[in-house]
């Protein structure tokens, strides 16, 4: 199993910062791709931006420009730098992790992180 510990959500005002980060522990064999999702009120939860293991990444359209999404390969922890906030960016975010090797893959969700843009 695998732990994930997600932290740095919180209120902001439009075009504030926020960091976000997921940390993962337990019993990892090796973490490939991690990823950032939200999740508004009534909407689905979308994808945000993603990493490989190699660092290659994936944004959402929303999200270019203005966030950056890196991993700590030592520490098994994501992060999101969010930057320019919108009221429309207001969500819970999640992390995701995929942990596996070539003859499995399993995937873990944070808890979630509550991010509050006001105007």
């Amino acid at each position: 199993q695998v732990q994930l510990v997600e932290s740095g959500g919180g209120l902001v005002q439009a075009g504030g910062s926020l960091r976000l980060s997921c940390a993962a522990s337990g019993s990892i064999f090796s973490i490939n791709t991690m990823a950032w999702y939200r999740q508004a009120p009534g909407k689905e939860r979308e994808l945000v931006a993603a990493i490989s293991s190699g660092g290659s990444t994936h944004y959402a359209h929303a999200a270019e420009g203005r966030f950056i999404i890196s991993r700590d390969n030592a520490k098994n922890t994501l992060y999101l730098q969010m930057n320019s906030l919108q009221p429309e960016d207001t969500a819970m975010y999640f992390c995701l992790v995929i942990e596996g090797s070539s003859l499995y893959e399993n995937d873990y969700w944070g808890q979630g992180t509550q991010v509050t843009v006001s105007t």
